[in-house]
């Protein structure tokens, strides 16, 4: 099969200039979606990253309803096989229960991607229901392009592999709890958690059970992460989460340096530490950012985050339960089978599924004390520093974390999960912007994320920085380097 493109050309792209490419009739849609999936095909055995290539789409990147005049002209696009639905394809959300699951409508974030003019051409994984962050399970074994005894994290797991290895610049994560920016740390990547209030969950999600849960991409600019939440953002009607607009967009606004910022930085993160290699590399950022022009210091927000971790805790296991009970209602169940739904989410099933509304009352409570401290903490901050793990990338296999753990115990497997992934669960909470940008490494050579944290709306001056910091880098994150694991090596 000829391609249009050599791999090193390839690479050298993002989204935005394929998309250019294609605009100026250098290149089809067809042929970029043609060039993904020989990608996916070469990748994938090593990776195990992609559950379905729609070979329809390939052959006609218009067929589901892509608009070619989008910004995106046409750029290939995974979706993760979990959130929103594309009309007569199978979801099946990483689990054996749900196989053979075909989704009966669009959800309306489907049609804003597609309206961007981005082509879903398949599914990437995602571990069971997206609970854990690593998709390590019976169906897959999710695998980390820059060395393959490591794992992706999660769970936006198959999305952050293919960006990082070159087959596609940009494909879908959700994020929950960090599931965008923890895969984009551990690959290299950017990801943006935005604020509560920029992306559809309609028809599916309720914009009152689904609070904590924010959607999003994976990609390897910033610019086109920009230009994916301008063009993709904003409700369908009947929803009533606080949808705003920016006052500018995204893309016109990184074209610009921010002014000097006050910025925080902190490791220390209610009973949580990062280990020495990752502070080191904290401490690397933050110096970095001061040699561009900001004041950066010491701090963390005066609030009880201990407590703010437990009411997070408690709304995963009331949320999953709720989740895996609707899951079983058409199914004819009454609870989870076992040899159909991993161990920890029978047991979060188990412990969250006669949560009373005090319960929640007194959950929602303690979120309003964080959100609250947070707001104010950023009256006198205009950005938080953390590493974006608490610890470094684990190895395929390190059960703990994973919904195949044999802990007896839920309360103690979320403290196993904010061991390593402190930095991230809160904003999910408190419903502000996270960032994760690909500024550190690993003692072992694999990526490091760095995160930024604003205030509520803030996602324009996340963006902004990253921006600031990726000219600085002349435009190369990781150094220039690309994984073991790369569509150059095909």
């Amino acid at each position: 099969m000829t391609l249009a493109m050599s791999w090193s050309e390839w690479a050298r792209h993002d989204a935005t200039a394929l998309a250019e490419r294609v605009r100026k009739g250098d290149v089809t849609a067809t042929e970029l979606a043609a060039q993904t999936s020989a990608a996916v095909a070469g990748l994938n055995p090593a990776l195990d990253a992609v559950v379905e290539i729609f070979d329809d789409v390939v052959a006609d990147p218009l067929k589901d309803g892509m608009d070619p005049a989008g910004v995106f002209a046409g750029v290939p696009y995974l979706m993760k096989d979990l959130g929103p639905t594309l009309k007569g394809r199978l979801q099946e959300m990483g689990s054996l229960l749900m196989q053979g699951n075909v989704a009966t409508t669009d959800s309306h974030l489907t049609g804003k991607i597609r309206k961007a003019g981005l082509n879903i051409i398949g599914r990437s994984t995602t571990p069971e229901f997206g609970v854990c962050s690593s998709a390590e399970n019976t169906l897959c074994v999710t695998r980390n392009p820059w060395d393959t005894a490591y794992t992706t994290c999660g769970s936006s797991a198959g999305s952050a592999a293919m960006v990082a290895a070159g087959a596609t610049p940009i494909s879908h994560g959700t994020d929950g709890g960090g599931s965008i920016r923890i895969p984009a740390g551990v690959n290299g990547l950017v990801g943006l958690k935005p604020s509560r209030g920029v992306f559809s969950i309609a028809p599916g999600g309720s914009d009152l059970a689904s609070v904590v849960s924010s959607q999003g991409c994976l990609s390897r600019s910033v610019r086109d992460t920009a230009a994916f939440v301008d063009h993709c953002r904003g409700g369908a009607p009947g929803e009533f989460m606080p949808y705003w607009s920016a006052n500018e967009p995204y893309g016109d606004l990184i074209r610009r340096d921010p002014g000097k910022l006050r910025i925080a930085m902190s490791h220390e993160w209610g009973p949580y530490r990062a280990s020495p290699e990752i502070v080191a590399e904290l401490e690397r950022a933050g110096r970095f950012l001061e040699d561009l022009g900001h004041h950066v210091d010491w701090a963390v927000p005066p609030i009880d985050l201990a407590a703010a971790f437990a009411a997070q805790t408690t709304c995963y296991i009331t949320n999953f339960a709720q989740t895996i009970a609707l899951l079983l209602e058409p199914r004819g169940l009454t609870r989870p089978p076992e040899d159909k739904v991993e161990p920890m989410n029978v047991r979060l099933w188990a412990a969250g599924i006669d949560a009373t509304y005090s319960e929640r009352t007194r959950m929602q409570l303690a979120f309003n004390t964080a959100s609250r401290g947070f707001g104010a903490f950023f009256q006198d901050w205009d950005i938080i520093l953390t590493p974006t793990m608490a610890k470094p990338t684990p190895l395929i296999g390190t059960r703990d974390y994973l919904t195949v753990s044999e802990n007896p115990s839920v309360h103690d497997w979320f403290a196993n999960l904010w061991a390593i992934f402190a930095y991230t669960p809160l904003s999910n909470l408190c419903g502000i912007p996270g960032l994760s940008i690909p500024f550190g490494h690993l003692p072992n050579g694999l990526p490091m994320g760095i995160q930024l944290q604003t205030r509520q709306a803030g996602d324009g001056l996340l963006l902004q920085v990253a921006a600031q910091v990726e000219r600085a880098l002349g435009g190369q994150w990781n150094g220039g380097a690309v994984p073991a694991h790369h569509v150059t090596a095909l």
